[in-house]
């Protein structure tokens, strides 16, 4: 078709993926890591020769992002800071990158210990300082996360992007493409740990970078470290990534009119202190959210309970549909006490990360209720 396609119709036709050797509407799976040459040595496939740069399932997986994302191209990794790892191995030692504060924490102790040992000069900014920052340091690269994990705060990616000459880099993972389309913003190459909600299904571990400018050197310098590091997904995982993104849009849908009802009801209990979730009026980046998140708000929030460390224990404890476990954007709704993870990341020790799934949502407001019962 002529007309540009919805999310939805891309999703679930998966670009375009098809078992053409049997007419079977799935993909197939090729676990295949070497591939054939005939007598002259030619081969079957010029753009099959070893599964480390050369697998189906990748580039069928990859396409489908690739149109989500609106982006010229993608590459997919073994997780998500496998994918971030490849852009910072770009910059030459001495570089400078602003990077924002309050994102997730591996992200921060990664990137930390990654300047350092290049002697790279980090400057870490605010979500709200960024665009300032970049406009007075020069940076060669920045590197952004919107909504962020835990802390839910909002980057005008727009803003950031006319205030700096250097690569910007947005971790799009809480919204996914569904939400926010990072590159048609102005970011330079969006990044989603794929393990959320782009698999969303808790059974894959995968990165993903697309760009909007695949002439670029950084990208052509990503490519080629993806290459020889063999930082590579695997080909099983690529076609159950694929399988999953069939549903997405409606994964997302869901989760995020699940997400926002279940912010407005914690919001207006007695027991709740705040909930941070951008969907939510009087949350700080609600009018940037409102402005490049588009049909919802996503599965992330974090909720702040009105007493100490022991009393959000005992709520954690006491809920029944939400699994208490690491990890977001699956279809089961998850809880993480996150101090317990991170004690010494400044994170409050009433503060719990929600991961809202597309379960029932009065049984989810249901399961809260009785949790937060303090005579229960």
């Amino acid at each position: 078709m002529k007309k540009p396609l919805d999310p939805a119709t891309l999703a679930a036709h998966a670009a375009g993926a098809l078992d053409h050797a049997s007419g079977g509407v799935v993909p197939a799976l090729q676990p295949s890591t070497t591939f054939t040459r005939d007598e002259n040595y030619d081969l079957h496939r010029p753009d099959n020769i070893y599964a480390r740069d050369n697998a189906d399932n990748l580039r069928q997986a990859e396409a489908v992002i690739r149109a989500l994302e609106n982006a010229t191209d993608t590459l997919l990794f073994p997780s998500g800071m496998a994918a971030i790892a490849a852009v910072f191995r770009t910059l030459p030692n001495r570089a400078r990158v602003v990077v924002q504060t309050g994102i997730y924490w591996g992200t921060t102790q990664w990137v930390r210990d990654f300047c350092a040992r290049r002697e790279v000069t980090l400057i870490e900014a605010d979500a709200a300082e960024l665009a300032g920052c970049c406009a007075t340091e020069n940076p060669d690269l920045v590197f952004v996360e919107t909504p962020s994990n835990p802390w839910l705060q909002t980057v005008d990616i727009r803003q950031v992007a006319d205030a700096s000459d250097g690569v910007l880099v947005v971790d799009c993972t809480a919204a996914t493409p569904i939400l926010t389309r990072a590159l048609d913003h102005g970011a330079d190459i969006v990044m989603h740990s794929a393990t959320k909600a782009m698999n969303g299904h808790s059974d894959v571990l995968a990165g993903v970078l697309s760009t909007r400018n695949a002439d670029s050197s950084i990208w052509g310098a990503i490519q080629l470290d993806r290459k020889t590091a063999g930082a590579m997904l695997g080909p099983f995982e690529a076609w159950l990534l694929t399988r999953a993104m069939r549903t997405l849009p409606l994964r997302v849908e869901r989760m995020s009119q699940n997400a926002q009802r279940l912010a407005e009801y914690l919001l207006a209990h007695d027991r709740i202190t705040d909930v941070l979730y951008p969907g939510l009026p009087h949350h700080p980046g609600h009018a940037v959210a409102q402005k490049q998140m588009h049909g919802g708000f996503g599965s992330l929030m974090s909720v702040l309970v009105d007493g100490r460390r022991e009393d959000t224990l005992a709520v954690v404890g006491k809920l029944q549909l939400f699994l208490r476990a690491t990890s977001l954007g699956g279809v089961e709704s998850l809880v993480e006490h996150r101090h317990t993870i991170e004690p010494d990341t400044g994170i409050p020790e009433n503060l719990i990360r929600v991961s809202v799934g597309i379960e029932g949502i009065e049984d989810l407001i249901a399961d809260w209720a009785q949790a937060l019962d303090v005579s229960g």
